[in-house]
């Protein structure tokens, strides 16, 4: 009972990790334009206000731009006391973009209170632990897909690391290497930890207890299952329908606790869950 109330505690003010989400917004900042590689379903060739998917923003922001939106936002009446968090989660992979730790900086100086998270693949996990410690990182959400190499190659078309490209299964290998090592040491630091993993039917959906029982052993705290949104490499591929979902949802549930009330944000979201502002026209 205390390891769960000491969970509890941790999630509190964040409405994506089981918090109020009904009470507490987020802010994501769209600072980290470049990625390290190429998933199947992403997409972010297009940007429509009314459109929620992971990778769409208005624009990328600087570092400065990026401060200069907080204050707007937590100066505003509405606003302000909405937002408990601020987030980075692309539209490229935050971790490979030094943009992301600037502004994590920046925000840390003016508005300490605000919980810092943040979205990654997880290849530069490892690598980039001492920078996350030192910018004072909240809450991490890995995207985690396969831990089998043979299904990951179904999924990413290459991966970027160390000035090498690597393709198929060995790029796959390395990306879950690099992911499940990172998890590990992020639960050391004490981050609270998310996994995101996208449902593909017919090809990851025996992974998803395997990833579920390995990231409850690494110190992941929750889970988030979510639907393909059939696009890029997999626009042929019918998402799996909500009773599936929901079944894939409570059966994990018994390894780890599942978040079920994702609406896969916008790189650019601000608000409470499923109620987004307009990423550039703030209520007066």
């Amino acid at each position: 009972m205390a390891t769960a109330c000491k969970g509890f505690e941790k999630i509190q003010g964040h409405p994506c990790f089981g918090g109020n989400h009904h009470k507490n917004g987020r802010m994501h900042l769209a600072v980290a334009p470049k990625c390290n590689i190429k998933c199947g379903y992403c997409t972010r060739k297009h940007d429509c206000a009314n459109e929620s998917r992971p990778g769409v923003t208005s624009r990328v922001l600087t570092p400065a731009d990026a401060i200069i939106r907080v204050r707007e936002v937590m100066a505003n009446p509405i606003t302000g006391p909405m937002v408990k968090v601020i987030g980075i989660a692309g539209p490229g992979d935050p971790l490979f973009n030094e943009e992301t730790f600037e502004t994590f900086r920046l925000i840390d100086g003016e508005f300490p209170e605000l919980i810092k998270c943040l979205s990654t693949n997880g290849l530069l996990l490892p690598d980039k632990m001492a920078t996350l410690a030192d910018i004072g990182l909240h809450s991490l959400t890995v995207t985690l897909n396969a831990l089998d190499p043979k299904v990951g190659a179904k999924i990413y078309s290459h991966v970027r690391y160390d000035g090498r490209t690597l393709r198929g299964e060995e790029g796959a290998a390395l990306l879950v290497a690099n992911q499940l090592e990172g998890i590990r040491l992020a639960a050391e630091l004490g981050l609270t930890i998310k996994i995101n993993t996208v449902c593909i039917p017919g090809v990851n959906e025996d992974e998803i207890p395997k990833i579920s029982q390995k990231v409850r052993e690494l110190g992941a705290f929750v889970m988030n299952i979510m639907p393909l949104i059939p696009q890029a490499d997999f626009a042929h591929v019918e998402p799996p329908s909500a009773e599936k979902l929901d079944a894939l949802r409570r059966e994990n549930e018994k390894t780890i606790g599942q978040f079920k009330h994702c609406k896969q944000c916008r790189a650019d979201a601000i608000g409470l869950i499923g109620q987004d502002l307009e990423p550039l026209r703030l209520p007066a």
